[in-house]
């Protein structure tokens, strides 16, 4: 008998297969459905199969893709072709090879072993009008690939990476994006050397807790007095809105100057402006932090009413299993700061909480 069930790990309990098929779980929400029925295989000596192209980076069919290739006990690699084998599973993946042309139509060829696929189908299917890279990168060449509105590539990301590390003892900048409940929080260091060279520090970025319930405002503090204590803090943009108290201990407590930034469309569509423009012209660096690069490959780049852009979450969905998905707010404290210390320094509020005694105190 065969049955045929929705994509819904909701509708899937009661099963109890002896053989499972899971087509395209890279469209799926998450894996729940294979989990739920893979847990169920032992009941009747079942298997479970699952046929899928490439999903998107950091998605949790790409972790477990990559988890089955890195805990593999056999391995072949044969071109296009990978078998990765291990006590309990098997992946097959045809796929371009690294580093190989995504318009050598031999290569592509390989990856598609499928007779119905041939070399004259595949440069048809190049040349369509309404073919995109991203789109031929992960459904013909099976990469994983991030899609077109993606804001920052990771070849531009990556090409920013530098061993270099911000000096103990110097001063820095912070860009500071707080949220108490529901996104996360983060804190990123901005060393300015000179005008061509500017180094993001590791991001500290905090979580509020799964219960629902809002994150410690002592807990934001101690993370900025451990930047404080490395790189004496002199400069924080914030949007103080959302945190007035806080912005009143760090003037008061750490004795640097706070910049309300808010994060209307704005501010937003500078801080992209000069984030990337730094970006493209090598000035922008950073350490490969990863709490920095995911949050710098989550983020999309939304066109805004008059033609220029912004940062943007790439799902307003807060579901917890999409929420490493859809943070980006290292990436707009990095930008905020980014703004402000490279440009001119206009609207910054005055001082309210400007203590000439300020002094550092150890949480």
């Amino acid at each position: 008998m065969i049955e045929i069930f929705a994509a819904d790990d909701r509708t899937a309990d009661g099963v109890i297969p002896t053989l499972c098929l899971v087509d395209e779980p890279h469209r799926q929400k998450d894996l729940s459905l294979y989990l739920t029925w893979s847990g169920k295989l032992d009941k009747r000596n079942g298997q479970i199969i699952a046929i899928s192209t490439a999903g998107e980076p950091g998605s949790e069919f790409e972790e477990t893709r990559e988890r089955l290739r890195q805990q593999a006990t056999d391995r072949i690699r044969d071109g296009a072709f990978g078998r990765f084998a291990a006590e309990t599973s098997v992946l097959h993946e045809w796929a371009l090879p690294e580093g190989g042309n995504p318009d050598d139509m031999l290569a592509v060829k390989a990856a598609n072993p499928f007779t119905g696929v041939t070399l004259e189908s595949l440069r048809q299917k190049r040349e369509r009008p309404t073919m995109t890279l991203s789109h031929w990168l992960r459904f013909v060449c099976n990469l994983p690939t991030r899609g077109d509105n993606a804001a920052i590539t990771e070849a531009e990301w990556f090409a920013a990476k530098t061993d270099d590390q911000i000096p103990v003892g110097t001063p820095v900048s912070v860009g500071l994006d707080v949220a108490w409940k529901w996104d996360t929080t983060a804190a990123v260091p901005l060393w300015v050397r000179d005008e061509h060279f500017r180094l993001f520090g590791p991001a500290t970025i905090l979580v509020p807790p799964r219960n629902g319930s809002s994150l410690d405002p002592n807990e934001v503090e101690r993370a900025l007095i451990k930047i404080h204590q490395r790189n004496p803090i002199s400069t924080v943009v914030m949007d103080t809105s959302r945190a007035e108290q806080l912005g009143a201990w760090i003037e008061s407590e750490l004795g640097a100057v706070v910049v309300d930034r808010s994060q209307t469309n704005n501010f937003a569509a500078q801080d992209f402006e000069r984030f990337m423009d730094a970006l493209r012209n090598g000035w922008l660096k950073h350490s490969g932090d990863p709490g920095l690069t995911r949050h710098a490959l989550n983020a999309i780049a939304r066109v805004l009413p008059y033609g220029d852009a912004r940062f943007d979450r790439p799902s307003q969905t807060r579901q917890s299993n999409e929420q490493d998905r859809r943070v980006i707010d290292a990436l707009t404290a990095a930008s905020m700061v980014h703004a402000l210390a490279t440009g001119e320094r206009k609207r910054r509020r005055p001082s309210r909480y400007n203590n000439p005694d300020a002094r550092l105190v150890t949480a």
